[in-house]
């Protein structure tokens, strides 16, 4: 699974760091929204090239946005976050407004940097930045 974020954004670059810390199973890579590997995925799914509202993720050829993107991720992660899919009993109308609330928010409330996080060398492999997206 790939996991694509804002990489300019300070909240999603946090996020991404708790990710990494609890994905014990190395379930998942990464990808910023500006990459050129993310742009080729959004533009393959007709998302958004220019407005970066939602973590992204795909999976198995299909892609999860929005809530459903959270709850995806979470849930696939070690510890009590497994338990995340409970929040899918919530509207997905209700969580997508909670959501889009937060994301139009996020440099406000977190701030934005001027430039997509780099990678540490201990979680390199990690991130498909430097790969163009190809469909199957």
């Amino acid at each position: 699974m790939v996991i694509l974020f804002d990489g300019v954004c300070n909240m999603c670059n946090r996020f991404v760091q708790f990710v990494l810390k609890r994905d014990k199973n190395k379930t998942f890579q990464f990808a910023s929204l500006q990459s050129e590997y993310g742009a080729g995925l959004l533009k393959h799914f007709n998302l958004s090239l220019a407005n970066f509202d939602t973590v992204v993720v795909y999976d198995g050829g299909k892609i999860f946005t929005q809530s459903d993107a959270v709850i995806k991720i979470l849930s696939n992660l070690n510890e009590i976050w497994k338990c995340a899919f409970i929040l899918k009993t919530i509207p997905g109308f209700i969580r997508n407004a909670i959501y889009r609330l937060f994301a139009r928010n996020r440099y406000k409330l977190f701030g934005k940097s001027e430039q997509c996080m780099i990678p540490t060398e201990d979680v390199k492999d990690r991130f498909v930045d430097n790969t163009k997206f190809i469909s199957n």
